[in-house]
């Protein structure tokens, strides 16, 4: 009987170890079908000239991707600057100020946003972040603008990530010590030099793999991005410039004109760029991140 009980513990180890495998695998397996996809479209430019060109004629079989490259991250890099700030001071507030009754209230309406389907967001964006722009923001910076930026992207973006940011912020103020904040006011200091200079370093770690989390998800934001960013194809260089994310070009494109050569390896060269530059971005963050822990853990 021991040995039966020992022989099915080992068998279900191994099974995990299996299902793990397969897991980590899926990321290896989507690059490499993604670049076999591409390698019609690599064989007829280099990388380079795909990444730093600007000319986009697909009848001419010309694919340059700057443009869309840098409309990827104007937009997600103006959600970020938006929904960090605001995130970091709602969870402050519902963690360390709000009362129970109003925390029991808040939290729900917080959640309720990450199950809006990123449509409606995109139809918001339309209906009010558009118009607002155009009318009354772009006018003192501007002569003209439409209002279909990478303002209003980035504006939309930072509403649909504000939930993923706020619920994991607020985990890890909740795994605070109660008592580092009772010696810092034990030491004299008032609730926001506490939470200023202890609590917040204390979570700078947990903050950070929020924020890679949140950028990872924008990266990859479509419908609600690609009905308010204008989707044209120019390098922005300003936030009322319209711009065309990567995710948006593939959403446009893809199952149409797909008579036209490499226009269908260009679109999973596009995926495959979306890919890698999400996986660098993660690797990169995760080694901050690990280095950061460690200088505060020493």
């Amino acid at each position: 009987m021991q040995r039966i009980r020992l022989l099915k513990d080992k068998i279900i180890s191994k099974l995990m170890l299996l299902f793990t495998i397969l897991s980590v695998s899926l990321v290896f397996i989507i690059g490499i079908g993604l670049y076999y996809k591409s390698i019609p479209v690599l064989q007829n430019s280099t990388w380079w000239h795909l990444l730093t060109s600007s000319v986009w004629k697909p009848l001419k079989g010309l694919f340059g991707f700057y443009p869309y490259i840098m409309g990827t991250f104007w937009v997600t890099g103006i959600g970020i600057i938006i929904a960090l700030p605001l995130c970091v001071l709602t969870s402050l507030y519902i963690i360390e100020y709000a009362h129970p009754r109003i925390r029991r209230i808040l939290m729900p309406f917080v959640n309720l946003l990450s199950g809006i389907p990123p449509v409606i967001f995109g139809v918001w964006g339309v209906l009010f972040i558009i118009p607002l722009i155009q009318d009354h923001i772009a006018p003192h910076f501007v002569e003209f603008s439409t209002g279909y930026s990478v303002l209003a992207g980035g504006i939309v973006l930072a509403v649909m990530i504000f939930p993923l940011i706020v619920s994991i912020i607020n985990e890890v103020l909740r795994t605070m010590p109660q008592e580092l904040k009772d010696a810092s006011l034990a030491l004299g200091a008032t609730k926001w030099e506490t939470i200023k200079k202890v609590i917040l370093r204390k979570a700078l770690p947990g903050i950070i793999a929020a924020t890679v989390l949140a950028i990872s998800r924008a990266f990859g934001e479509t419908i609600a991005v690609l009905m308010v960013c204008g989707n044209n194809a120019v390098v922005p260089h300003s936030v009322f410039d319209a711009g065309y994310p990567l995710p948006a070009l593939i959403a446009n494109n893809y199952g149409d004109m797909m008579s036209i050569p490499l226009y269908d390896s260009a679109l999973m060269f596009a995926a495959l760029l979306l890919f890698i530059i999400i996986l660098l971005f993660n690797i990169v963050s995760r080694i901050i991140l690990s280095r950061l822990e460690r200088r505060m853990t020493a």
